[in-house]
């Protein structure tokens, strides 16, 4: 049966405008030219198979919303069923053929992965509520932070408007005190110990004396941008599909931080600056006056089209293995719930602080990486109170390794490297048979227990 002509123009204008991308930018991410795309917005041309496999691909959600239809739908959900870590890249005109001329097949094969999902997150939810002893049956509290991270993830970590007009500021080469003083904003500093980092009443924006000058300067930024972006920024949030006023006001506190960072580490220079110094946190950290948290995330949103820079992961991990902030532009996916891997040295940063320890790594997939991270601790201004401690990850594929100098300590760059460490994405959803490290079994695998036989585990993996 032939693909109903739909022209949905007005909702693809839309849907380019929530995530921040000029038509060039939302052209590259689907794979049209400029004109193709500025002729769909139009509404002069219908979607075809091709484009809409290709928003299966990238916005599955605004698919479904687009084409209210049960090919759509399947459309969308196989897409995202094949974007499963675990499964082999597939082109999207492919995925569209399959959907179109195989639907049976294409159902059985999203049923399957709904259930490994859907396996997967009951086993990490029983296991939280197991460990915290509350009920999470509605774990809608947590709603407004992931569908923030989620817009984020969706948006590549990039949005294009903020980016610029956060450079451009930058680019007056005035200082942000002066900066913000434009805006009848003064600036005042609290020295009491358990001040909040920063309060602003409308005029006098109050920084913490403890906060490290780094910390007091973003804040600053982040006010600036809050200012000056506001129009932009509240755009952006009101096309966002958000179902929560904590949503929004998160989103557009996350968008005031994203142009803060695009301000006091302006794109080119920055990105420029990166790939002279190979990466090197340290010195990019010096010379843009930022803290090494600050610098690595924002070595992970240099997704400008034309001018990308070298596609890192980035997280942060506490104390407890939570991952807090996340974002990949590589192939690596991070747990939604639960832990993360145990191999992961990141773990061993987080528990001594102040040294940077690199990892040579193969996931599943026999994709590898090279990551730096770092255990940072953030004082808190007096005894009474404890520091935040915490650990930081950077990473890229080791196709990049000669553009990263921390690549060097484990001999990537020269082609010299040992054998990788064996990671997952965490134990429920990794397939390893052979890792003495298991806390659990993977939720889609059996197990066989022979009473006879003893190993680390006191099981193996079917």
């Amino acid at each position: 049966m032939p693909r109903t002509r739909l022209y949905a123009g007005e909702r693809l204008r839309d849907l380019r405008r929530a995530i921040g991308l000029n038509q060039r930018a939302m052209a590259a991410r689907l794979g049209l030219s400029v004109s193709y795309l500025s002729q769909l917005e139009g509404g002069e041309r219908p979607l075809t198979a091709a484009v809409s496999a290709a928003l299966a691909r990238h916005f599955p959600a605004a698919l479904a919303d687009i084409e209210g239809e049960a090919p759509a739908r399947r459309l969308s959900l196989l897409a995202a069923a094949l974007a499963d870590p675990s499964v082999a890249p597939i082109d999207a005109e492919s995925i569209g053929r399959l959907a179109d001329e195989r639907p049976d097949v294409a159902d059985r094969f999203i049923a399957l992965h709904a259930a490994k999902r859907a396996a997967e997150e009951r086993a990490a939810l029983a296991e939280e509520a197991m460990t915290t002893g509350t009920d999470l049956a509605g774990a809608g509290a947590r709603l407004p932070w992931e569908a923030v991270r989620d817009w984020f993830h969706d948006a590549g970590n990039y949005v294009d408007a903020l980016d610029r007009a956060g450079e451009a500021l930058a680019g007056t080469g005035e200082a942000l005190e002066r900066q913000i003083a434009q805006h009848d904003v003064t600036l005042a500093v609290d020295p009491d110990d358990a001040a909040p980092l920063a309060r602003f009443d409308g005029s006098v924006l109050t920084l913490a004396a403890a906060a490290p000058a780094e910390t007091r300067r973003f804040l600053v930024a982040h006010r600036l941008a809050a200012i000056a972006l506001a129009d932009p920024i509240a755009a952006i949030v009101a096309a966002a599909p958000l179902a929560t006023d904590e949503a929004r006001r998160l989103l557009s506190i996350g968008l005031a931080n994203y142009a803060a960072g695009a301000l006091v580490m302006p794109y080119a220079a920055f990105r420029a600056e990166a790939k002279a110094v190979r990466h090197d946190i340290d010195r990019l950290s010096r010379r843009f006056g930022v803290s090494f948290e600050q610098a690595c995330h924002r070595l992970s949103t240099l997704q400008r089209l034309g001018a990308e820079g070298v596609p890192f992961y980035f997280c942060r991990v506490d104390m407890a293995g939570n991952i807090t902030k996340r974002h990949s532009a590589t192939r690596l996916q991070f747990a939604r719930f639960g832990g993360a891997c145990p191999l992961w040295h990141v773990h061993e940063a987080a528990a001594i602080p102040d040294r940077i320890l690199v990892q040579h790594a193969e996931t599943p997939d026999s994709v590898r990486y090279v990551s730096m991270a770092k255990g940072l601790v953030k004082p808190s201004g007096r005894f009474a109170r404890a520091p935040r401690r915490y650990a930081v990850v950077l990473g890229c594929e080791a196709v990049h390794a000669a553009d990263f100098v921390y690549a060097d300590a484990v001999g990537v760059s020269h082609g010299q490297a040992a054998a990788p460490t064996p990671i997952g994405i965490s134990c429920r959803l990794c397939p390893r048979s052979d890792c003495d490290q298991r806390a659990f079994p993977p939720t889609d695998r059996a197990i066989r227990v022979d009473p006879a036989r003893r190993g680390v585990v006191p099981y193996s993996v079917v």
